[in-house]
């Protein structure tokens, strides 16, 4: 039973799909999603609307993403709509085919809210921690803050822990690259920019990218 990690989705359902046509990722292994579902690319509905139909078939942990964290406050304060649309949230709307009808948070499935509300801050399996930006060093994983967790860039990360490497998102690499710092791996290769949706074996590092027009690549770290 293998760990796979996938990167930062941004509505880029193609991609989403394109890595599990593939057929290496089986129905018995790990897939830990790392947040940022939504937001900027073409289709966030229909990554949603994926993930919750494939959660049973797969064993599925899903992260949550500072974008959801935009969409979730957005719910709950109107004031904070306009900076959700400008940061993505205007594609989102439109993938639901929505647009600028004020009573946009009853025209979104009940489904789709419980399943940004299930997300996790982070999840910790064996000798790997999951978490969508990074990590402050020198705090417990209980004690980590909301800026670190969700919202900080960490183009370089700091060594986190002796023992467990951590694998982020949040941080783009325009470049289409993982980074890999050894302790610390970056995978959020800018799907929603044109490059690519990112898939990680973490114990093996070997990984498929797939873009939004459905191309491959494979590799290894």
């Amino acid at each position: 039973m293998a760990i796979y990690v996938i990167g930062d989705i941004h509505g880029c359902f193609t991609a989403l799909e394109t890595i599990f046509k593939q057929y290496i990722i089986q129905e018995e292994d790990t897939v830990v999603f790392l947040g940022d579902y939504i937001d900027r690319g073409p289709n966030s509905k229909g990554v949603i609307d994926w993930l919750i139909k494939n959660k049973e078939k797969y064993h599925f942990e899903f992260i949550l993403g500072n974008h959801e964290i935009m969409m979730q406050t957005a719910r709950n304060n109107h004031d904070t709509l306009k900076d959700w649309l400008y940061f993505g949230g205007a594609e989102t709307l439109n993938s639901y085919k929505i647009g600028d009808d004020l009573n946009w948070v009853n025209k979104i499935d009940k489904s789709h809210w419980e399943f940004i509300d299930s997300c996790k801050p982070y999840v910790e399996i064996d000798d790997y921690i999951f978490v969508h930006a990074g990590l402050e060093k020198g705090k417990n994983l209980e004690a980590q803050n909301k800026y670190h967790l969700f919202w900080k860039k960490f183009e370089i990360p700091e060594k986190y822990s002796k023992t467990k490497k951590v694998i982020c998102g949040h941080t783009s690499r325009k470049n289409g690259e993982i980074a890999n710092f050894g302790h610390t791996i970056c995978i959020d290769t800018y799907a929603y920019g044109g490059k690519w949706l990112t898939c990680l074996n973490v114990e093996t590092n070997e990984y498929i990218k797939a873009n939004n027009e459905g191309r491959v690549k494979k590799g290894k770290l």
